[in-house]
């Protein structure tokens, strides 16, 4: 079984997630979604939120499983018997950072590889950062992250 896991700390989960998430399930046989417990990003959800957002967005997605996880990223990867590890490119800014990325995540576990996805075009400018700050400014954010996101971002604000 091909299982690759799917890295982040999803504060929130968007469409754009779900887009690349959607693109590794036709290729790997299991995807987990890594949910990344981490305190120098401040999210604004916290990590049993995030977990239950991405599991409630991603009811429809059986072989999906969502986990929550602490430390290096290589090590989670072992642990859950995972090969390979996901992340999505949506510009060239993206690419720099996430190439530096992938070779430390090689230098430090050679047996994982990195596989690079770029979702739908209507979603290439979307980040969770830019959602949180369209939502605290009363903008509308329904298009771009699940119903159940787009309700919890909204009760946070309020």
């Amino acid at each position: 079984m091909q299982i690759a896991i799917y890295p982040g700390t999803f504060d929130p989960i968007t469409k754009g997630h779900i887009d690349v998430l959607e693109k590794a399930t036709k290729i790997f046989d299991k995807v987990i979604l890594a949910v990344a417990f981490d305190n120098a990003k401040m999210p604004l959800f916290t990590l049993s939120e995030r977990e239950g957002l991405c599991r409630k967005s991603l009811e429809d997605f059986p072989k999906v499983e969502v986990q929550s996880f602490q430390g290096l990223v290589v090590n989670f990867a072992k642990k859950v018997g995972a090969t390979a590890m996901i992340r999505g490119l949506r510009a060239v800014s993206d690419f720099e950072y996430e190439l530096s990325l992938a070779l430390m995540n090689k230098n430090l576990c050679d047996e994982i590889e990195t596989v690079f996805f770029v979702p739908k075009s209507k979603y290439l400018y979307i980040s969770s950062t830019m959602i949180r700050e369209v939502v605290s400014l009363g903008g509308d954010t329904l298009k771009y992250v699940p119903i159940c996101v787009d309700e919890a971002l909204r009760k946070k604000n309020s």
